[in-house]
């Protein structure tokens, strides 16, 4: 019995280091991994890198190829199956777009990312009081990592000298952005607004609201025998309002985009224009395999140096600990930088399978996909997908670089659509004539969020959209 205690004393330290330095390699982008592993290198005396070429999964050399000709190799000729591989470059080389008659622009090669209150207030600004905007500026400037509120708004009233119910009112208009309930007051109040923009599409099961107003410190430590007992229900009835809350709302709003694991991104011209992941048609078929190439930012082979290990033996007294502390840094880097690939490529494996339209045909035919519904599928936890993805670009077969978070943009495809219907109208529609036209095409959408969506695209509501069609008509009869 001691003896299991002394092992799991001397396992967990090292199990834990183990984990967190790969979760840490798994957020970094190509270009930090490179500038992660060039420090270690430097620092690092147990850490050798073997000039050349070779394949970072497998280590055999590569002469002749760029891609190793066994990792790369397709497992299956169907086209649903992407064939997913870690590549050695060292300079990335852009493929020509689908149509090589059209060249991807500049801003279609670049990747701008917002911080949360930039993303947020340019959704809403048309909706504000000229006067209100400065409010919801402190409001946005104020959230928190999890996108909530925890300034009181009366010292934000105090503050712009105006009254609780004015300020009241922007933090309303800002909770319908996405991400929705961002700016609420609590985790409870991000709920409650979900759920009200859900119950405009779909039917939400009874007692839910309750369960929110008057359990939620009960669901968020899972008491649900308590919780059933306040209801008046049994505690199956209660895992089921459970469950629809887990799948359906979040009470951390800008948890899976700007908490923890978001890094805020560089400006516009300051960011990468180089990809993290490419992908391209094999032979450069549509009806062929995708091929998925994760960049490895170095062609070398990274290994703990045999010297090193050998000399430990003779190390002196003085310089035994130090070494040893080398080496197993070194040994850990090499195997967490192997596992931040395996986790890379079972990534992409899956995401490249559902979006295949996506990348192929455009924003229009993105399928709506959740984090935490991946992570389901997976296996792992929701945070890993976070990192995976965080800060990693990709780009299309079009030659186009786009963040790959943009894969789980469940509105794309909707405000694409919203797009193309307004591009088209023969007069100014109206959100709820939107709204109707959106239902007919299978799209369940509220008023609203069709108010949201036009306001994201920048595209003005129908009164105005209508006097400056009048305005340019009575222009062209002049």
């Amino acid at each position: 019995m001691l003896i299991r205690q002394v092992q799991s004393v001397d396992v967990r330290p090292t199990t834990t280091a183990h984990l967190a330095q790969t979760m840490s390699l798994l957020e970094l982008s190509a270009v930090e991994l490179q500038e992660k592993i060039e420090a270690e290198l430097s620092s690092n005396p147990a850490l050798e890198l073997i000039e050349g070429r070779f394949c970072p999964t497998c280590q055999r050399p590569l002469i002749d190829s760029l891609h190793c000709p066994i990792c790369s190799r397709p497992k299956t000729l169907s086209s649903d199956e992407p064939i997913v591989f870690i590549s050695p470059r060292e300079e990335i080389t852009t493929y020509a777009p689908l149509d090589s008659d059209q060249e991807a622009s500049f801003e279609e090669s670049s990747v701008e990312c917002e911080e949360l209150p930039v993303y947020v207030f340019r959704q809403i600004a048309a909706e504000l009081e000229e006067a209100d905007r400065p409010i919801a500026a402190t409001i946005l400037t104020s959230l928190d990592k999890d996108g909530l509120l925890r300034t009181p708004l009366i010292e934000i009233a105090v503050y712009h000298h105006v009254s609780l119910n004015r300020v009241e009112k922007v933090q309303k208009i800002i909770q319908s952005a996405d991400p929705l309930g961002v700016g609420s007051s609590d985790p409870r109040q991000a709920l409650l607004v979900q759920l009200d923009v859900l119950a405009q599409t779909r039917l939400v099961p009874p007692l839910v609201r309750r369960a929110i107003e008057e359990g939620w410190e009960l669901l968020l430590h899972h008491q649900l025998a308590e919780l059933a007992r306040n209801l008046g229900v049994t505690v199956t009835k209660v895992k089921e309002i459970a469950a629809f809350i887990g799948k359906n709302l979040n009470p951390y709003p800008a948890r899976a985009n700007w908490g923890e694991i978001h890094q805020p991104t560089t400006p516009y011209q300051e960011a990468y224009y180089t990809p993290d992941i490419i992908i391209s048609l094999l032979n450069g078929d549509k009806n062929a395999p995708l091929v998925v190439e994760i960049v490895f930012p170095m062609a070398g082979k990274l290994r703990v140096n045999p010297l090193f290990r050998a000399g430990l033996r003779e190390a002196p007294p003085e310089k035994l600990e130090q070494w040893q502390t080398d080496l197993e840094r070194a040994t850990l880097l090499v195997k967490c930088i192997q596992q931040r690939n395996q986790a890379i490529v079972r990534l992409m494996q899956v995401l490249v399978k559902r979006q295949r339209d996506f990348i192929l045909k455009g924003d229009a035919h993105l399928y709506p996909l959740t984090r935490a519904s991946l992570a389901q599928e997976l296996e792992v936890h929701e945070s890993t997908i976070s990192r995976a993805v965080s800060a990693k670009t990709v780009q299309l077969p079009s030659g186009k670089i786009i963040p790959l978070a943009k894969f789980f943009d469940r509105s794309l495809h909707i405000r694409t659509e919203l797009q193309a219907i307004i591009a088209n109208e023969s007069r100014p529609l109206t959100d709820m004539e939107l709204v109707e036209i959106l239902r007919a095409r299978g799209y369940q959408v509220a008023r609203r969020t069709v108010a949201k969506y036009r306001a994201m695209e920048g595209i003005l509501p129908a009164h105005t959209r209508s006097k400056m069609k009048s305005q340019k008509l009575a222009a062209s009869i002049a």
